[in-house]
């Protein structure tokens, strides 16, 4: 909304300074006095270990750091560690020609709280025998809220039951110390999150924005976002020891990110910096002076005028912010109806024609995870957004006549409950009692093995309420257990020709020879239709996604991850998403209103990991290179598994067997419209 920001600035704004001065009407708060230097009007009454600390201000944590107690922790508030029994075969341990061996006897042993190394409790420093030396028992007080440099190496917490270790001499206590640090290096960075807003910077690319993606939170109210809006953020820029704010400009979107500069800055980038738009740092302009915090111009640009109020007075009237319930918004976006020990029924993962019981585990940014009924262990899991149209309300499947496994759970469990079929995503309605697809009809289908290819597909069966089931002509299993079911208004099965048309390679049945494939002899030899076109679904949304917009993608075939990708390919409402860093046979063809794709940001938000690019050495020669938990490039269906596809170009389709609907000319529009072929009687 359009604020006009001096009426409002003579209401907020007028207040008295902190140092007592009375600034005029229309002024902006600023709780400190302007007509010194700010590093003199601290220092002053500063304490120097303060002092110390003002460069370590982070942007949205650790502005609390300097009240943080960093007394040492004594030993009266834990006891002694237990010994851990001794291993069956004690390991031999040699460095620099000396041989160490375990001692005997269990009693002897104690373990170092801070470095988790272990010798004999008698060589051990302090009464209590925590510490190896004097320096970790230093170490370990002004370090008594985080965890142990051993536990942090090792990405785990500290444990009183520690694994038994040789203590070993210094030279060996380095060489551990440096070899933990290589191998973690990359988990680290994982831990760390990926930096969107470098990523984006450095590769000058675009974030799709959030109004793409009708599913994630603030979708709907989004609108009020744009480069120009005003924002009051802390201020980093600042040596003073307390958290204080500044008021900042969008300069560009990025899905939830921005790219933000501070007022007074103009054209100078040198301190841009990147944020969430939904964190809880981040006000509309006013709050500042509504909350009683304090805004304080950078410390870069604090003599650059003279008046910081007249400044921001001329630069905020007629300007944009935030609504005012912005961040109350975000947190009633982030609330999802589903809960957890819900029971549902969803596709099983190792027979794709059938679905089982699952039951509710996790929600996070409105994914959950689902545990198979039968699952004694709970690691059975299958990974699905909310709105997927893999999950369905307990009696579904027999309303429709699908195959579903029967569980041998023979009652539920306490606390569970079977979702709300209000909390599904409804399909459209269609009428089947007039022209209707038939067992047989064969079209064309985005492979739920291997989503990079549109295959060659026949309709195995008709079900109730628009649903079909669907067959890859050439790799179905005998008994039918990788038929996948298909609503006839899917946006992921197309017509005969389609990719034709919309220049799109089309995976031929696994062994057919004549090649290059053609629909018409194809349909002849087999004795089978096409299946009419009318009855697809043509409908194109203005969904607003352009060829190279950056999203945080879901690897269907690992629907546990999310990774960086990018839309590398437009064909109406069809993308084709390329997970950065990986080769182009990971590739996914998925719908523009898929509830597997997300703004940049969105992970940050939702408290979701975020995979980033794998790295560029990862290639044919060298798949193993990238780690596992990158990106694990699998089968999300452990059912009939699939060979690589011959990918081939197809011809156009003799002029005197097919006519081209209207609309066709725009091959990767964004509009609405006609897009395929039709046979002529």
């Amino acid at each position: 909304m359009l604020l006009l920001w001096l009426p409002l600035l003579l209401q907020l704004w007028c207040t008295e300074a902190a140092r007592g001065q009375t600034f005029s009407e229309g002024t902006v708060l600023i709780t400190i006095s302007l007509s010194r230097p700010m590093s003199e009007q601290w220092t002053e009454h500063t304490p120097r270990s303060e002092r110390k600390r003002r460069d370590s201000f982070g942007m949205f944590d650790g502005y609390d750091s300097c009240s943080e107690d960093t007394s040492s922790s004594s030993s009266s508030e834990e006891s002694e560690e237990e010994v851990t029994s001794m291993p069956a075969s004690l390991p031999i341990i040699k460095n620099n020609g000396q041989v160490y061996t375990y001692p005997d006897g269990k009693a002897g042993m104690a373990t170092c709280e801070m470095c988790g190394m272990v010798g004999v409790r008698d060589a051990f420093y302090s009464k209590t025998k925590r510490f190896c030396s004097v320096s970790c028992s230093r170490s370990y007080s002004s370090n008594s809220k985080k965890a142990s440099i051993l536990a942090r190496l090792q990405g785990k917490p500290p444990t009183k039951k520690a694994k038994v270790l040789q203590k070993q001499p210094l030279v060996a206590k380095l060489a551990a110390y440096a070899q933990y640090q290589a191998s973690q290096q990359n988990q680290a960075k994982l831990k760390l999150g990926f930096n969107w807003g470098h990523y984006i910077s450095s590769n000058n690319s675009v974030g799709a924005p959030v109004t793409c993606f009708k599913h994630v939170p603030m979708s709907s109210c989004w609108g009020d976002v744009a480069e120009g809006v005003r924002v009051e953020v802390p201020n980093t820029d600042s040596n003073l020891p307390t958290k204080v704010y500044w008021i900042a400009g969008i300069v560009k979107l990025a899905g939830f990110k921005a790219l933000l500069r501070y007022e007074g800055f103009d054209n100078d980038t040198s301190h841009d910096f990147w944020c969430n738009l939904c964190v809880p740092e981040v006000h509309p302009v006013g709050w500042c002076a509504t909350s009683g915090k304090p805004l304080v111009p950078p410390k870069s640009i604090q003599n650059k005028y003279t008046n910081w109020k007249a400044f921001l007075v001329k630069r905020l009237t007629g300007a944009k912010t935030l609504p005012p319930d912005f961040s109350t918004k975000v947190q009633e976006s982030l609330q999802y109806p589903f809960k957890a020990l819900m029971r549902v029924e969803v596709v099983d993962k190792t027979h794709l024609c059938r679905t089982r019981v699952a039951i509710l585990e996790t929600v996070i940014g409105g994914r959950l995870r689902l545990v198979y009924e039968e699952s004694e262990d709970g690691t059975d899991d299958f990974w699905c957004h909310m709105y997927s149209p893999l999950i369905h309300p307990i009696g579904w499947s027999r309303s429709i006549g699908h195959r579903f496994k029967r569980s041998d759970v023979s009652k539920k469990q306490e606390g569970q409950i079977d979702a709300s079929p209000e909390l599904f995503m409804k399909v459209k309605e269609v009428d089947q009692n007039g022209e209707w697809f038939k067992d047989g009809m064969k079209l064309e289908a985005i492979d739920p093995l291997n989503l990079s290819a549109i295959c060659v597909a026949t309709v195995r069966k008709v079900l109730a309420d628009g649903y079909l089931m669907i067959g890859i002509d050439g790799s179905e299993a005998a008994d039918g257990s990788d038929w996948f079911c298909y609503h006839s208004t899917s946006p992921s099965i197309f017509p005969v020709g389609f990719c034709e048309i919309n220049k799109i390679e089309l995976t031929p049945p696994r062994g057919y020879t004549k090649l290059p494939f053609k629909w018409f002899d194809y349909l002849r030899e087999v004795g089978s239709i096409a299946a009419p076109v009318k009855l697809f679904n043509k409908e194109v949304p203005n969904h607003g996604f352009r060829k190279g917009m950056k999203v945080e993608a879901v690897d269907l075939m690992e629907p546990r991850l999310v990774c960086v990708a990018t839309v590398t390919r437009i064909v109406h409402r069809l993308l084709r998403i390329h997970f950065d860093g990986w080769e182009d046979e990971y590739d996914q063809w998925v719908d523009c209103e898929s509830p597997d794709l997300y703004p940049a940001g969105w992970c940050q938000l939702t408290g979701y990991q975020l995979q980033p690019p794998a790295a560029q050495t990862s290639s044919r020669d060298n798949p193993t290179s990238v780690s596992k938990q990158q990106k694990k490039k699998s089968q999300q269906y452990k059912g009939h598994k699939k060979t690589s596809s011959l990918q081939i170009k197809e011809e156009l389709l003799d002029g005197d067997e097919f006519t081209f609907l209207q609309g066709v000319s725009d091959q990767e529009s964004n509009g609405s419209g006609s897009y395929y072929i039709k046979q002529e009687p």
